[in-house]
């Protein structure tokens, strides 16, 4: 797995979106037990403290330090600083292995190895993810052009599987069921550009360009338009969930 989000880990607390817990419902409602749960790459917490309201025992884990130290401690939840790959995890451990907004970093091979070693047989493996957000219309035209203009060509090429709502992933894996989902917020214009400091193609740009920043391109413009629109932002989720075969 690849670490790309250490640097701006306070960023992505703040900022980043939460699945809503329709998602959540659905998941818990495919599960045949709910003894532990493990979220791999799990950044902040921000899905392992959904999953300590259902569970037993979380464990969660991540490459980043700097994420882990952003989430939140709760009794029944315990973080590690561990791959996805490669855990620690004794066989058939888990009912759920979640991961959210994180497949596409990973070594597919390995991963979907240890998946099958560490789920129990009638466990299930729940991948989560969310793709680029709407908002006013006048908002969504600045918006556009910053993401496929100006950083499009920062982003990773793995950025790709979210644009195809992880249906092009690999998925060794008996297929229960692919859902979509929305999740709607009320945003400061602070927070949305909190929200555009997280891209990893936000970062990349200012690296290749002495530290300019490419938001900075759009933002009197894009000020203007949000001022004037209703300030809601709109994600679209996906969820797409397997068995063992």
């Amino acid at each position: 797995m690849k670490d790309y989000f250490s640097g701006n880990a306070t960023g992505y607390s703040q900022f980043r979106p939460s699945y809503p817990e329709e998602m959540i419902q659905q998941i818990i409602s495919m599960l045949k037990d709910n003894k532990r749960a493990l979220d791999v790459a799990t950044g902040n917490g921000q899905l392992a403290v959904k999953l300590a309201d259902y569970f037993k025992k979380v464990y969660a884990t991540d490459i980043s330090e700097n994420q882990l130290k952003q989430a939140p401690q709760i009794s029944n939840v315990r973080y590690k600083n561990m791959p996805a790959e490669h855990t620690d995890f004794e066989n058939g451990k888990f009912d759920l292995i979640t991961v959210a907004q994180a497949i596409h970093w990973f070594d597919f091979d390995a991963f979907y190895k240890e998946v099958y070693r560490i789920l129990k047989p009638d466990g299930i493996l729940a991948v989560l993810g969310y793709g680029f957000f709407s908002t006013n219309p006048d908002s969504d035209k600045i918006l556009v052009r910053l993401y496929e203009e100006i950083v499009g060509p920062y982003w990773y090429p793995e950025r790709r599987y979210l644009t195809e709502g992880y249906q092009t992933i690999p998925f060794p894996l008996e297929e229960v069921m692919y859902k979509k989902f929305t999740q709607s917020y009320t945003w400061t214009f602070e927070q949305l550009i909190g929200y555009l400091e997280t891209w990893s193609a936000t970062a990349n740009y200012k690296k290749a360009n002495n530290n300019e920043n490419p938001i900075a391109l759009v933002y009197e413009e894009l000020k203007a338009s949000w001022e004037q629109g209703d300030k809601k932002v709109t994600f679209p989720m996906f969820l797409r969930i397997g068995k063992l075969k």
